[in-house]
């Protein structure tokens, strides 16, 4: 017997067929012995269709009437849940954040977990009684319901999982694992049997949309083992686990991609000390995350070039704040680009190995592809190159590190 914490997403719980659908594979498990805690997300769509009724009922809305509004997807799915597993002969409640509760800081609508109670839950195991949590919710020291941001369902799983000293955390999705790359785009993508969490938290927050970067990292930080299976696929997932778990690493295990970035260019800035702080600084005033960075000496010596990348979303107010602080560093000119894509090559082996750079700029250079800003870790190396070649790109490294099927 073990004790399994299984979260289905938004496209697995869509409508009440899907329901039905992710109530077998909960009763299958549970047909084994095992204590399981199921974790839902909202129907697919639902939190889009909340958000947008707060904003047109109030465009400068009160984040705590936000988070009442927006976490009752999740109650709905998980009651919805509950109704079906007791419709096949199961033994199943809902539960509610306040109810557990799950205990989270007062920042709405990015919350953080601090605390789950899980006394009177694992007292119902021992009467066979399966769990149904609203993911993605939460509540504050005063009481108010919280929500853990997007993707947020995931870290409620995961956090559910560590509390409950849970055996492993499923994670159902419209997806049947951890591909080397996207699939939709490389063809010759496999999917992997095993990943580590560092490798899963690189390409989680290199753009892989298969698990969201918090709950890799909670993951991590707990030894929680993960599996990413289908909803609607019976075959093994990927099991995202400890690096010890896995005998042999591969050099490179996956590819990663993300469009959701802008280069931002500063020309003629002044080569002196305080310059970065007087660009950067009024950047996180502002919020604005900074991701790759170069910066190059210009020809005379007394001035230089500093290129960086920001979210799309950031892009407006990045662009705001630079021209406001152009005078003050120096600067000739601000320059931006937003037809660019970041792509990522990651492996753990990486680091016993040399030569997994030149691979990539040698592959990028044989298919004409400039790279336009450079950034590394102890495991990835990332790239920066015109958004028009990112399928191009994409296939011709997964092919050169050895990523192809058979």
């Amino acid at each position: 017997m073990a004790r399994i914490v299984m979260k289905f997403g938004g496209t697995s719980v869509a409508d009440l067929d899907r329901i039905r659908n992710a109530a077998k594979r909960v009763k299958a498990e549970y047909d084994q012995g095992h204590e399981i805690a199921v974790a839902v997300s909202a129907m697919a769509g639902e939190t889009n269709r909340l958000v947008d009724f707060v904003t047109n009922a109030n465009k400068l809305h009160d984040a705590r009437e936000y988070d009442v509004v927006v976490s009752s997807g999740e109650q709905v799915t998980s009651g919805l849940m509950a109704l079906t597993l007791q419709e096949m002969g199961l033994p199943a409640r809902s539960w509610l954040a306040w109810q557990i509760p799950i205990q989270t800081d007062d920042v709405h609508g990015k919350a953080r977990i601090q605390a789950i109670e899980t006394e009177n839950m694992i007292e119902r195991f021992a009467d066979r009684q399966i769990a149904v949590v609203a993911g993605f919710q939460g509540i504050s020291p005063d009481r108010r319901v919280t929500t853990l941001g997007r993707g947020g369902s995931d870290t409620s799983a995961v956090a559910l999982a560590a509390a409950l000293e849970a055996d492993r955390c499923d994670i159902y999705t419209d997806v049947d694992g951890v591909y080397t790359s996207d699939p939709r785009i490389v063809t010759k993508a496999r999917k992997l049997d095993r990943i580590t969490y560092e490798e899963m938290l690189e390409m989680a927050s290199q753009g892989a949309k298969v698990l969201q970067t918090r709950s890799v990292e909670l993951a991590m930080k707990a030894g929680v083992r993960l599996q990413v299976l289908s909803s609607f696929r019976e075959e093994p997932g990927t099991l995202v686990v400890d690096e010890d778990e896995i005998v042999e690493h591969q050099i490179v295990s996956g590819i990663a991609y993300s469009r959701d970035e802008a280069k931002i260019s500063l020309s003629g800035v002044s080569d002196k000390p305080g310059v970065a702080a007087g660009i950067f600084g009024p950047l996180s005033e502002a919020n604005v995350n900074v991701d790759m960075i170069v910066q190059s000496m210009a020809a005379d010596g007394q001035r230089t070039d500093m290129t960086f990348t920001v979210g799309k979303a950031d892009f407006d107010r990045a662009m705001e704040v630079l021209n406001g602080v152009k005078d003050d560093v120096g600067c000739n000119d601000v320059l931006s680009d937003q037809n660019v894509v970041k792509i990522s090559v990651i492996g753990v082996g990486m680091r016993s190995h040399a030569g997994v750079a030149q691979v990539m700029f040698r592959t990028l250079a044989e298919k004409g592809i400039n790279i336009q800003v450079i950034s590394t870790s102890e495991i990835k190396i990332s790239v920066l190159v015109a958004e028009e070649y990112t399928e191009l790109a994409l296939r011709a490294l997964h092919t050169a590190y050895g990523l192809d099927t058979d």
